[in-house]
């Protein structure tokens, strides 16, 4: 029986040392949308791609490509990483940005 209460896609969040990726998956796990430090939207604002700051911007470039989507509730997936530094940082991006989980 497949379990039915959470119907929200996951943001799943992953790092290396030098980059930071973000991408939407559905139930099913296929990707709705995505955006790392790599993309040609955050080149364009001229960030180096290993600060903190950095990682807010893809989360709010992130969370405004899932509003275009109207999603607007998540579930924020870390995979192993703990919940400070740089993946903090995306998330208070993604929450600035307008999503909630």
């Amino acid at each position: 029986m497949k379990n039915t209460k959470n119907k929200r896609p996951r943001l799943i969040v992953t790092r290396t040392n030098k980059h930071i990726y973000a991408q939407l998956l559905d139930d099913n796990g296929r990707v709705l949308t995505s955006i790392s430090t790599l993309s040609k939207d955050f080149k364009a604002l001229n960030i180096k791609s290993t600060t903190k700051q950095a990682s807010f911007e893809v989360g709010k470039l992130i969370a405004k490509k899932i509003l275009n989507l109207n999603i607007k509730e998540i579930r924020f997936d870390r995979n192993k990483y703990k919940y400070h530094g740089r993946v903090k940082a995306l998330a208070d991006g993604a929450r600035e940005g307008g999503l909630s989980f």
